[in-house]
Formats: C-alpha cells, structure tokens, sequence
C-alpha cells in the first residue's frame, strides 16, 4: 500500500511539474477586436498548454504584471508595447492579431466636418493607446496644437474608454478618438458619427501586438512555440469562421452587452490579423517621440526587440500565409 502510495505521489508530482512548465499566463484587454486572443484559452488543451487569462483596462496596466513575473504573454497597443519596452519591460514583440480599430466620432448634427474644424473644439481620447496617438498625428496633419489645459487650439479631454461615450452623449465633449466597439455603439445608438478613420499618416493602421516575456522566449522555446502556434489556430478559426468568433465575442466576452450591428461594425474596422513588421514598429515609435506620447526617455529600437520567428515558423507549420 505504502508503495503505491508512493508511486502515486510521485507521479501526481511529476505532472503538476508539468503542468506548471505548460501554462501560459495571458493579459488581454475586453474590446471585440481583442477576441481571437482570448479565444486562445479555449482551444489551449488541444495544443498541448493551459492558459489562464487576466483581463486589465489598457495595455500600459499589463506591463507591471510582466515586470512581477505575472504574466507571460501580452496583448496591446503596439504603443502601449513600446513605451513599456522604453520603461524596462522585459518583452519581445513576437506578432500582431488586430489592425485599425479606430473612429474619431463626433456628435450628431456637428458643424465639424474635418478634422481642421477641431479649432476651439474639445476631443476626448483614453490615454496611452493606438487612439491617442492616431488622434495626434491627425491634429498634426492639420497645423493644429493641443493641450489638456486651455489655450491651444484643441483641448484634449482624458477619459477612460468606458467615459468616453457617455461624455459625448452628454455633449461634454465635441468629439471623440475611441476604440471598437465602443466607437460603433455610439455610432449605432444614435448619440454620435463617424467623422473619419484615421489611418491616412505615415504610420497608416495602427497593429495590435502580441509581446512576450523574455524569460518565456530565451528560457522555455518549447512551450513559447506552443503558445505561438496555438494563437495562430485560434486567429484562423476567427478568420475562417465569422459566427464563430460574433459568437465568442459577444456571448464570451460581452455577456451579450453588445449587438450584432455593434459587433460586424467594429470588426470590419478591426479586423483580425497576424502579421507584424519591424518597420511598422519603428514608424510608431518615431510618431509617439514626435508627439511626447509615453513620455520615454530611450526610446526602443525596433529591430531589437521585434521577434517575429516564432510567428513565421508557427505560420509555416499551420500552412498559413
């Protein structure tokens, strides 16, 4: 008895040791276009890993927990990636999985019908974003300066995304750069219109990013093309099959908080994706030094820390293109 006790023991050890080296601690943000990460969790047993997802309110809220060795992988901004990267972040940015997912909104009935008749007008936008720093480089394109306190020709109102909404419904604010689906909903409800998406600078669509920790890429390389290959399914399975991922998105992550309408809206401005690129990288790193977004005191060199051979291999594998 005493020894299959024994051997029992053992072998439960045995597999709890292997069940903590295949878990993948995930960050995620609850937005639509977010949705294929999240759906990584899901078809993790098949892919031979278990991931246990964390969701936080923006992507700079991810990157402490890297930093504490909480999380493993991470999905983001590409800006909210670098300027953690700037900080001392130990991550590596290994793919993309969303592109675009922006509309600047104002409200219903607006004299505003460029981005130029910003001048005396007040625009909301959430911090440390893809919409932040798109909103910049279109105020830019237009000669227009900005400042969260009066006297420059915009005035820039910081908002969570969640806020952003009902300010403009309020009419406490005149506009809005906002994120999916919160930019279709207000689209849908009547309470505001697009004015434009705001991909036509340098920098074009903004890519979400998946990053890494080092510590999972340099010291685990088994279970780091585990997780790669598994995010590259479930990204496929989004593609591939639209009810599929409108059902996860909605059901799963919104608990049925938004529409149809809502949901097609904003991924047909966001749709799902793979790709990343060390020049796409740099371009927002230069635009975010540009317009003072993140604050950094070294910026990152792009071809650095962009590691895309794990996506590359996992792609190859998959047959994806």
């Amino acid at each position: 008895m005493m020894k299959f006790t024994l051997i029992a023991s053992l072998a439960m050890t045995s597999f709890s040791a292997y069940a903590a080296e295949d878990v993948i601690r995930l960050g995620n943000l609850k937005f639509a276009h977010y949705g294929a990460v999240s759906y990584i969790k899901e078809i993790a047993p098949k892919c031979g890993i278990k991931v246990e997802e964390r969701m936080f309110a923006k992507g700079l809220d991810i990157m402490p927990a890297i930093i504490a060795g909480e999380i493993d992988v991470a999905a983001s901004a590409a800006d909210a990636a670098i300027a953690g990267r700037a900080g001392g972040v130990p991550v590596y940015a290994v793919a993309g999985f969303a592109k675009g997912g922006i509309r600047i909104v104002v409200q219903p009935g607006s004299a505003i019908k460029s981005v130029a008749d910003f001048k005396g007008k007040s625009v909301g936008v959430a911090r440390g974003g893809a919409q932040e720093l798109a909103l910049l480089a279109e105020l830019a394109k237009a000669n227009l300066s900005w400042s969260e306190k009066p006297g420059k020709d915009v005035k820039i109102v910081y908002l969570p995304f969640a806020d952003l909404n009902q300010a403009l419904m309020q009419k406490q604010i005149d506009a809005m750069s906002q994120s999916e689906p919160q930019a279709s909903q207000a689209i849908n409800k009547g309470f505001g219109v697009e004015l434009l998406k705001p991909y036509d600078s340098p920098m074009g669509e903004p890519i979400r990013t998946i990053v890494m920790s080092e510590k999972l890429y340099n010291s685990n390389r088994p279970l780091a093309e585990k997780f790669m290959k598994c995010f590259v399914q479930a990204t496929k399975a989004f593609m591939d099959d639209s009810k599929l991922a409108e059902n996860y998105v909605r059901s799963n992550m919104f608990k049925g908080q938004i529409t149809v309408d809502d949901y097609q809206d904003a991924i047909a401005n966001s749709p799902f994706y793979y790709n990343l690129s060390v020049e796409h990288m740099q371009i927002t790193t230069d635009f975010m030094v540009k317009y003072g977004v993140g604050k950094m005191v070294k910026p990152p060199v792009a071809k650095e820390w962009v590691k895309l051979d794990l996506l590359d291999q996992a792609k190859k594998s998959l047959s994806v293109k």
